[in-house]
C-alpha cells in the first residue's frame, strides 16, 4: 500500500515519517525528533503530521502535529529541540515536562538538549491530553 497525502497541505502519514526524517539533522537532534514522532504516533495513531514554514534558511520546514487542531510543533535549533504545545497552559503536566514559556498565557514548550531523555509515558499522556482538549474545544 502506498502512502497517501491529504490535498496539498503536506500531510504526512505514519508510513512517510522516514521521508521527513531524511531532511533532519543527522546528529542527536534527528534521532530525538524521530523518537518524538514515534511517541506521538503511539499516543494517538490518528494524529496527522504536516510540514509547514519551509524557507531557504530552513528547507526542511517545521513539523506540525494535528488532531482537531494543532497539538504541537517540533522546531530544530543548533543546540536544542523545542516542542511547542499550542494549548500547553491548559494541559495537565504532573511530570513537569513543559519547561519553557511558563510565564506565557497559552503556549508551553518542552526544550530538549543533547543527552536529555524524555519520559515516554508522561509525554504520551501530554499528547493525549492535548488531543482531548482539542476535541472538547471543537464541540463547544
Amino acid at each position: 500500500m502506498s502512502p497517501t497525502r491529504k490535498g496539498s497541505q503536506g500531510a504526512i502519514t505514519p508510513s512517510e515519517h522516514g521521508a521527513t526524517s531524511r531532511t533532519e539533522p543527522s546528529d542527536w537532534r534527528g534521532t530525538a525528533m524521530s523518537r518524538i514522532r514515534d511517541l506521538i504516533q503511539q499516543a494517538d495513531p490518528s494524529i496527522v503530521e504536516q510540514v509547514k514554514w519551509r524557507k531557504p534558511s530552513n528547507p526542511a520546514g517545521i513539523p506540525v502535529w494535528y488532531h482537531d487542531g494543532i497539538i504541537c510543533t517540533g522546531e530544530t535549533y543548533k543546540s536544542h529541540l523545542r516542542l511547542t504545545f499550542a494549548q500547553g497552559a491548559m494541559l495537565p503536566d504532573p511530570k513537569r515536562l513543559l519547561n519553557s514559556g511558563l510565564e506565557g498565557g497559552t503556549l508551553r514548550a518542552i526544550v530538549m538538549h543533547e543527552g536529555d531523555e524524555i519520559d515516554a509515558e508522561a509525554f504520551k499522556s501530554l499528547i493525549r491530553a492535548a488531543v482531548t482538549l482539542n476535541a472538547s474545544s471543537i464541540h463547544h
